[in-house]
């Protein structure tokens, strides 16, 4: 276990194969999980809104992600007994815990997606095959 990637108490190390956190690091870093949990931070959302607000994510993969979200405990399901059923979708504590995080990733990406680009388009037109 290295000293700089391992948790404060030494229990955790990211950098283990067999690390627990690496699931965490491994949901967070989903394609679609990121952009759930920016949507929910915003409000209590229905599937329906989900959907509208994360634009391109299909019905199975977002079905997919709150359940993991909720398995984590980073949201929350609430089933209303009405007909037709009404589902919400909201944050826990720990959700929120992650909202400024999540934002910070969002600043820097806007800030530094003109650099990103150019080094797209530089790396696709250099004329070496990497």
């Amino acid at each position: 276990m290295s000293e700089q990637t391992a948790s404060a108490d030494g229990r955790f190390d990211v950098m283990a194969s067999a690390c627990p956190t690496r699931q965490v690091v491994g949901r967070i870093g989903d394609r679609w999980t990121l952009l759930v949990l920016y949507a929910l931070g915003q409000g209590t959302r229905r599937f329906s809104q989900l959907r509208a607000d994360v634009d391109g994510i299909s019905q199975k993969m977002l079905t997919q992600t709150l359940r993991a979200l909720e398995r984590d405990g980073l949201v929350d399901r609430r089933v209303y007994p009405v007909v037709p059923p009404k589902v919400e979708y909201s944050l826990t504590a720990l959700g929120t815990s992650l909202t400024m995080e999540i934002a910070a990733l969002r600043t820097w990406a806007y800030a530094h997606m003109d650099e990103i680009a150019a080094a797209r388009e530089a790396f696709d037109t250099r004329s070496e095959p990497a």
